[in-house]
């Protein structure tokens, strides 16, 4: 997905992607590949690509994005059914459409007699909508079915014009979730920084849940399925932004760079990204390159303790800062963390945190913290400390020894250090854990330490250092529900063919049984057998897989690790987990 291509309404990409022939289809991805690789220019309304020396692919968005499919032309001799303008679209963001459909009317079981052709109509209606859930359902198994390594631009059209089908039919919510995986599935193919595994799989058991409940619900219930439509994204304005801190990027499938946070005077958070393909030296590399707004000359790493004045500003749904022509930055004064406005991030308590982070919002945690020591842990060596009398453990965002994270830890860990402040990352589960982003300076309070960018040296520690303290974890600190929420994510990333060849490790399930988790050991079994179910027909050929059935049970295991999961996260925060994760339990049985 490249941010530099003004956003494309789901209907065209579908469309254009559909128009292609099968011998062009085939060639889409690597298409796409090689469009984002070219130089875009834009010029008010207008988009321009070089494809090559002699070809213009021009891209025309009246009001910030893309309608028509024929506002994206091209120069070259297979135009108008060329794989270029489909690859521009396959790259470029997801657009909102307008509503469509008829009026959203509460339905209730006890709705008065009608005319019988008032009635005819509800009932094509219906039918329409059930008919637009079963093509939602259908797409997004199919794209869960090739998991985010296989999910390529025709599935991911497939699931667009599925989720412009459910618009039509007046399924604005469906439609949204099903444009959200799309969304999440070219995140994880672009290596784009804010991509998260867990987020993306949240959206897809939220897209199944919902298909999936539609054709059985009534009353309020169907009336806050159907949803309402969410209003078209709108360039933000004027911002006046202060920096928080920076971290690195290392993707494992191949991209780099730097992302810098900062936050307005409301407490918002905004980000500005740097990444590209490459390895650790350009993760390092990124905090000293320029970003990529207006005419700033700041880098990432004078960014994170700068602030930046913004006029024209644009901004993704996750709160990325666009780059565009028409917007306008400059440097502006920083502050420390312990001042205003910044200040107001650490004065939430923690719990109240978690509980945002575990209900949809962001997760970052900005905590206070008495560091206790290091302990030990398969992995490598944590940092145990106190926040408010609750113990978090707190592990490095990355392990690549080129990024000086674990080095940081290890000096944070032994540190003659009170009290501290910290950006950290939560990492749900049973314990208190979170992933260490950024600290206080532990001899400066007015300075901060981006743990994977900077090198802390014994110098700057207060007071020496002190003996780290010899502790490790009490076995057993963790249930094996990760043995079942492993499974669940790697179907997301891998598709099907990656349980099938794993199999169930002897074991697993009956060591989920033995810790109380008997219905996950029954679920992790049924997610095994649906991945491994394929029929041959009477010449011995294996026939198509059943999707339907391995959505339905990958939904479950789904749906039931993300609510115990978060139970447990809730309760050792000591923090509250309401029904608003992105897995939500369906309201009729999944079998």
């Amino acid at each position: 997905m490249s941010p530099d291509l003004p956003p494309v309404v789901p209907s065209v990409t579908a469309e254009l992607v559909g128009a292609l022939p099968p011998r062009l289809r085939k060639r889409l991805d690597a298409g796409v590949t090689k469009l984002v690789a070219r130089p875009a220019v834009r010029d008010g309304d207008t988009v321009r690509i070089a494809v090559d020396d002699d070809t213009d692919l021009v891209l025309h968005a009246p009001g910030g994005a893309v309608t028509r499919a024929d506002a994206i032309r091209c120069g070259c001799l297979l135009a108008p059914d060329c794989l270029h303008r489909a690859a521009a679209a396959s790259a470029a963001p997801v657009a909102d459409e307008a509503p469509a459909g008829d009026p959203e009317k509460p339905e209730t079981p006890d709705e008065p007699e009608t005319a019988p052709e008032a009635r005819a109509e509800d009932d094509a209606a219906n039918a329409g909508r059930r008919a637009a859930a079963r093509a939602v359902s259908d797409a997004a198994a199919a794209v869960l079915e090739a998991g985010t390594d296989g999910a390529g631009a025709v599935l991911q059209a497939e699931l667009l014009h599925a989720a412009h089908t459910a618009r039509l039919a007046g399924l604005p919510r469906l439609s949204a979730a099903a444009v959200a995986v799309v969304t999440g599935v070219r995140a994880a193919r672009s290596g784009d920084p804010g991509y998260r595994l867990t987020d993306l799989a949240g959206a897809l058991a939220g897209v199944l849940g919902v298909a999936h409940r539609l054709p059985h619900a009534t009353g309020p219930e169907l009336t806050g399925l159907r949803g309402t439509a969410r209003q078209p994204y709108r360039p933000d304005g004027s911002l006046r932004l202060y920096g928080l801190f920076s971290e690195p990027v290392l993707t494992a499938t191949g991209y780099a760079g730097a992302v810098t946070w900062t936050a307005d005077a409301e407490g918002r958070l905004y980000t500005v990204a740097d990444v590209a393909p490459g390895g650790p030296a350009r993760a390092t590399g990124a905090a000293d390159r320029a970003v990529r707004i207006g005419d700033t000359s700041l880098t990432h790493r004078e960014l994170s303790r700068a602030g930046l004045a913004v006029s024209g500003a644009t901004v993704s749904p996750t709160g990325r800062l666009g780059a565009g022509a028409g917007v306008r930055a400059v440097r502006a004064s920083g502050v420390a963390w312990r001042a205003e406005p910044l200040d107001r991030l650490w004065a939430v308590p923690a719990a109240e945190q978690v509980s945002r982070a575990l209900n949809g919002g962001r997760d970052l945690l900005f905590l206070e913290v008495t560091p206790v020591g290091a302990v030990r842990e398969t992995a490598g060596d944590c940092l145990l400390a106190d926040c408010d009398g609750l113990s978090v453990l707190l592990t490095t965002a990355h392990d690549d020894p080129s990024l000086p994270c674990r080095e940081n830890l290890r000096l944070l860990a032994a540190a003659d250090r009170g009290r501290l402040r910290i950006v950290a990352r939560l990492v749900p589960g049973p314990f208190p854990r979170a992933l260490l982003l950024a600290a206080e300076h532990p001899a400066d309070p007015d300075a901060r330490v981006d743990l994977g960018l900077d090198r802390l040296q014994h110098a700057d520690l207060p007071g020496g250092v002190v003996a780290p303290p010899d502790r490790a974890l009490p076995a057993g600190d963790e249930a094996p529900l990760h043995l079942l929420r492993r499974r669940v994510h790697q179907a997301v990333s891998g598709g099907r063919r990656v349980l099938a060849f794993a199999g169930d490790r002897p074991g697993d399930g009956a060591r989920l049984r033995r810790a109380g988790l008997a219905t996950a050991g029954d679920l992790l079994d049924d997610l095994h057998a649906a991945a491994a179910d394929r029929s041959r027909d009477v010449f011995g050929r294996l026939l198509p897989a059943d999707t339907d059935r391995f959505g339905r049970s990958w939904l479950a295991a789904a749906v039931y690790t993300d609510a115990v999961e978060r139970a447990l996260c809730a309760d050792a925060w000591g923090a509250t987990a309401t029904g608003a994760g992105g897995a939500r339990p369906p309201a009729t049985p999944i079998h």
